[in-house]
């Protein structure tokens, strides 16, 4: 098996490197009130190791709370440059490396964050997997993304998928279909956060026999 299979996607890797500069001009004031809601599911009741899976240029970071301790990875040296200030108040471990093939072994950390990663990856089945092997049973998957719904006909967004996976983002993801490969999984909530519900919050739970 391929260990860094997003390197099948070399126009995928170049590209972010050239976007990173743009990229949160673009996207982190129109999804900051979504990315509020979904954090607000991360536990804080005890400190916990918790796990970003495609961490980008960071805008996650400073949302956090600064009980736990992160590490966060991300398949791009020009999206892990940008993130390394925001992390000035946590503590925290960045690490180039591949949210479709983790660095960590099984059941490493309570629970993972998965913003905007899934409709990114070539294999989303494959991301969601190593989220859920390196998480410890009971902990949680959070995650923050655009999915189509089953059935969904969305002509135009599968219609530019075959482009624009290459270059930014998959439109033609549809999360049960994603999940279903994953049987160790339950969905704890499922809500709907942004573009008329294009863009979803939604929470996972690692059976504790898994």
């Amino acid at each position: 098996m391929d260990t860094q299979p997003y390197q099948s996607n070399r126009w995928l890797q170049r590209s972010y490197s050239l976007i990173a500069p743009l990229y949160d001009m673009v996207i982190a004031r129109a999804l900051l009130a979504p990315r509020r809601r979904s954090l607000s599911a991360l536990p804080t009741e005890h400190p916990a190791h918790v796990l970003i899976s495609g961490v980008g240029t960071g805008l996650d970071l400073p949302l956090l709370p600064t009980l736990h301790r992160y590490t966060a990875l991300d398949f791009n040296a020009a999206m892990l440059a940008r993130a390394k200030p925001r992390a000035a108040k946590l503590e925290l471990a960045l690490t180039l490396g591949d949210s479709m093939s983790l660095p960590y072994a099984d059941a490493s950390f309570d629970h993972v964050l998965l913003h905007l990663i899934l409709a990114v990856v070539p294999e989303p089945q494959r991301c969601l997997h190593e989220a859920a092997r390196v998480l410890r049973p009971s902990g949680t998957i959070i995650v923050f993304d655009k999915f189509l719904q089953p059935q969904q006909n969305a002509w135009l967004r599968r219609a530019l998928t075959p482009v624009s996976r290459r270059i930014a983002t998959r439109m033609d993801v549809v999360f049960e279909e994603v999940l279903a490969t994953v049987p160790n999984l339950s969905v704890v909530s499922d809500e709907p956060l942004y573009a008329n519900g294009w863009f979803r919050g939604i929470v996972l739970r690692k059976d504790h026999t898994s």
